[in-house]
């Protein structure tokens, strides 16, 4: 236990410091040295934790990972443009907000925003509703329905809980927070259910942090040396390379499998805009255009949340065992 409160607090002082060093990176406009401030953060925080149990390992990762993020994405965004944010700004940004958009907290401060209470109650009905899910599965794990049926059963509520929670809960509720405070944050995850194509899902709904980082930092500094299709497939591959770290590392299995996931998934949205600009309107149907998106979003889901993740982190976190 020790050492692990002493983990923990290299853990808080290795993101001070990316804060701190990310706002001079930012005035100086130093895109390249973002980047190996994150490789360094990370190759730090992976061996600081490299023995504690995998839930630690995983959310160690991923803060780090979100946090040198804002700097890389910000970084790109303010290279050609005056830096509109003051140092308070910016730390309210990298550490209060899961958006790569940096550009809203330059209002931090303001009148308050409509819709904040809106999305705080939103939030906190998601919060609970998922809390529901996870004592769900507590019960029916109790109803000893078989090993696979079980362990299917039991890992889909836990993931669906647990996105209610994080996705539509905690972030939500912090969307309306900072717009008490004048700052224009949004929804992340953005009604994903009624996205139309794969197209639409990554782009427009599901987990728009990652769609604006991998939009900021790869996909727009290449398009114009690669063209739109290597981009975008760069873009959805460096978003499988992010998922490695913090669904591969931290239970030290499952490698390739996540970054195959998004490889599948930005295929099939090449696949996608090429049937449109041939005027092959097969996802026109609304019906046949949700089956579409559904069916490819969660099928290969293994892939993503293979098996030695599921037991070493998603049950766990929710006090079972598999």
């Amino acid at each position: 236990m020790e050492n692990a409160i002493i983990h923990l607090c290299y853990f808080g002082l290795i993101n001070v410091i990316v804060v701190l060093i990310g706002y001079q990176i930012l005035k100086k406009r130093l895109v390249l040295l973002s980047w190996i401030l994150m490789i360094t953060s990370l190759l730090i925080i992976h061996f600081i934790f490299l023995h504690e149990h995998p839930v630690i390992r995983m959310l160690g990762l991923i803060v780090t990972t979100f946090t040198c993020m804002k700097v890389i994405a910000a970084a790109n965004d303010y290279k050609d443009k005056p830096l509109g944010l003051t140092f308070i700004q910016w730390s309210a940004f990298a550490i209060g907000w899961m958006g790569m958009r940096a550009q809203p907290f330059e209002k931090l401060g303001s009148a308050p925003l409509p819709n904040a209470w809106p999305m705080i109650k939103f939030g906190i009905s998601r919060f609970i509703a998922g809390l529901v899910l996870i004592v769900t599965a507590h019960q029916v794990a109790l109803l000893h329905l078989g090993p696979a049926l079980n362990y299917i059963t039991v890992t889909a509520l836990l993931l669906i809980g647990f996105s209610l929670i994080l996705h539509f809960g905690l972030l939500s509720i912090s969307a309306g927070m900072w717009r008490l405070s004048g700052v224009n944050t949004y929804y992340l995850f953005k009604s994903p259910a009624k996205a139309t194509s794969l197209n639409e899902f990554w782009s427009k709904r599901w987990n728009i942090a990652f769609s604006e980082m991998t939009s900021i930092a790869i996909f727009r500094p290449l398009i114009n040396k690669t063209g739109a299709a290597i981009a975008l497939m760069l873009a959805f591959g460096f978003s499988g390379l992010l998922h490695e770290i913090a669904l591969s590392v931290p239970v030290n299995s499952g490698y390739s499998l996540p970054t195959l996931y998004f490889i599948i998934q930005g295929g099939l949205v090449l696949f996608e805009k090429a049937m449109t600009s041939r005027k092959i309107m097969f996802l026109k149907n609304t019906v046949v255009a949700h089956i579409w998106t559904l069916f490819w979003v969660i099928t290969p889901m293994p892939l993503l949340f293979h098996t030695q993740f599921i037991k070493q982190v998603v049950w766990p976190l929710a006090g079972m065992h598999v």
